[in-house]
């Protein structure tokens, strides 16, 4: 996957498209992603010892990782994802628009 938790995205395609947030999970079997407020869901939940007063909740529900672009930090634009290989031979993610490393 093109993206790992804690990486800021920019949604492209659904009911939230061009909404921004960080990720908070990723989920690389099924090639998915959950992003902080994007793609919220209400959901019932039985009460628990966790949560005892139960109720209806909101949450936030996977979306495809095809349907987001990572945000870079320098130039502040989505941008697709380059591979390259520092000096020390360590190879990083890199900004296809200005060049910044964004690992």
């Amino acid at each position: 996957m093109h993206v790992k938790k804690g990486d800021t995205v920019r949604v492209l395609a659904g009911r939230d498209k061009g909404k921004e947030g960080q990720i908070i999970r990723s989920i690389p079997k099924e090639n998915r992603v959950v992003v902080e407020k994007v793609n919220l869901v209400k959901r019932h939940q039985r009460p628990t010892p966790d949560f005892p007063e139960g109720g209806i909740i909101t949450k936030e529900a996977p979306i495809h990782v095809s349907n987001v672009m990572i945000i870079c930090k320098s130039c502040k634009k989505p941008t697709r994802i380059a591979h390259k290989f520092l000096e020390n031979g360590k190879k990083v993610r890199a900004c296809k628009k200005c060049g910044a490393t964004l690992d």
